[in-house]
This record gives structure tokens, C-alpha cells and sequence, in this order.
């Protein structure tokens, strides 16, 4: 299992520097992860620390409470690609959902995916706020808006993955769309039970620790 592939090596505290940015892009090289997920200001400085690397830039739009207005994400995603991203996260709009505005959701997600075309849109769910029955819904609407992938959580509530709502999250999916787990996320053996399960890419701020465990027990 090529676990590094999986990993989006994440960094989005607000206290994060110029030099943490330079050290999570110069992880990212060495061990080969999939993308840097970062803040959209730190992107011109990862582009350049990238380049010539297969290591994609992935960015948060709506980030971390997901109740900015539709229109903002929409400017966020598509000054973000331009700058040089190439994935997006948006967090969903967590009240519009709670309260079964469903047809806003799904509007939400839907004109950010409008905008940016082919780039890949992982929308985040934050399971930690929903109930099962949210859960479900709120990928059915990411799958009718045309996301590519739905996330577990922003890392930023009161908890992350879990490994139940991922399984709920598969269920409802199935196919159609790919799985992010992030938040909380540490070590080999927790990472190695979510992609057994169907995860697709894993976002987490240990992947170091993670690919090193690995490697140490091969």
C-alpha cells in the first residue's frame, strides 16, 4: 500500500508561517504525497516550492464554517485556481442543511463546482454537526451537485473522522463520488482502516509520522 499517495499533507492553522509552509512543501516533495493542503494566501509561495514536483496544491474555500455567502466561495475557488490551485475544499453550508434548506446546499456547492470546471471539488460535511440522517443527505446532494469528493470534517469542530460515518458516508456514495477522512488522523494502522474501508485520500497534518510508521514496520 502506497499510503503517501493517499495523503493530502495538511497545514491550515492560522498561526502557520511562511518557513511552516516551506517545510510542509519540502515534506511533500521528499516523501511524495499527493497534494499540500493550505490556506489560498500561502499558494504563490507553494507554487514556487513545487514546481517541476508531482505534488498538487489543494485549498479551503468557506473555510472552517462553511457560512460564508455562495457568491464568496464561488470568488475564493476561482482566485485560488488561478493563483496556481489545483483542488478545492469548500465546507458546506452546515445551518442551510440543519435547518432542510436543501435547495440552497445544493446551490452552494453546485455554483462553486460550476465554476472551476474540471478542477476537483471535495466538499466538507463536518459530520461532528450532523445526525445520520444528515450525513446521508448532505451526500446526496453533494453527488446531485456534481462533487467529486465528500470530507469528513475541517479539523477545526469538535471532532473528526470517524470511521462509522465514513462507512455511512461509502453507503450512500458508493461509486459516484470519492471519500476524504481528515481530522484526527495520526498514525499507520488508524489511516491503513480507513482506506481498507473505501477512503480515497486522507487529510491529515501527521503525515510524516504516518509514512515513517510505515516504513518502520515493513
Amino acid at each position: 500500500m502506497e499510503l503517501n499517495k493517499y495523503i493530502d499533507h495538511t497545514l491550515l492553522k492560522s498561526t502557520a508561517t511562511e518557513r511552516d509552509i516551506i517545510d510542509l512543501c519540502n515534506e511533500a516533495k521528499k516523501h511524495k504525497f499527493f497534494s499540500v493542503c493550505i490556506n489560498s494566501s500561502y499558494i504563490p509561495l507553494a507554487k514556487q516550492l513545487l514546481k517541476g514536483s508531482t505534488v498538487k496544491i489543494c485549498t479551503v474555500v468557506g473555510f472552517p464554517l462553511g457560512a460564508t455567502a455562495t457568491s464568496t466561495k464561488v470568488f475564493e475557488a476561482k482566485q485560488a485556481i488561478e493563483a496556481g490551485a489545483q483542488e478545492i475544499d469548500m465546507v458546506i453550508n452546515i445551518g442551510f442543511l440543519r435547518s432542510k434548506n436543501y435547495v440552497e446546499v445544493f446551490k452552494d456547492i453546485s455554483d462553486v463546482k460550476l465554476a472551476i470546471g474540471k478542477i476537483p471539488l471535495k466538499v466538507i460535511i463536518e459530520i461532528s454537526e450532523l445526525s445520520k440522517n444528515d450525513i446521508v443527505k448532505a451526500c446526496e446532494i453533494c453527488l446531485d451537485a456534481k462533487a467529486d469528493f465528500v470530507k469528513t470534517s475541517t479539523g477545526f469542530s469538535k471532532s473528526g473522522a470517524t470511521l462509522t460515518a465514513v462507512k455511512i458516508m461509502k453507503k450512500t456514495v458508493k461509486d459516484r463520488a470519492k471519500i476524504k477522512a481528515s481530522g484526527g488522523i495520526g498514525d499507520f494502522e488508524t489511516a491503513k482502516k480507513y482506506i481498507e474501508i473505501g477512503v480515497d485520500r486522507i487529510g491529515t497534518s501527521k503525515g510524516v509520522a504516518i509514512v515513517s510508521e510505515q516504513m518502520s514496520e515493513a
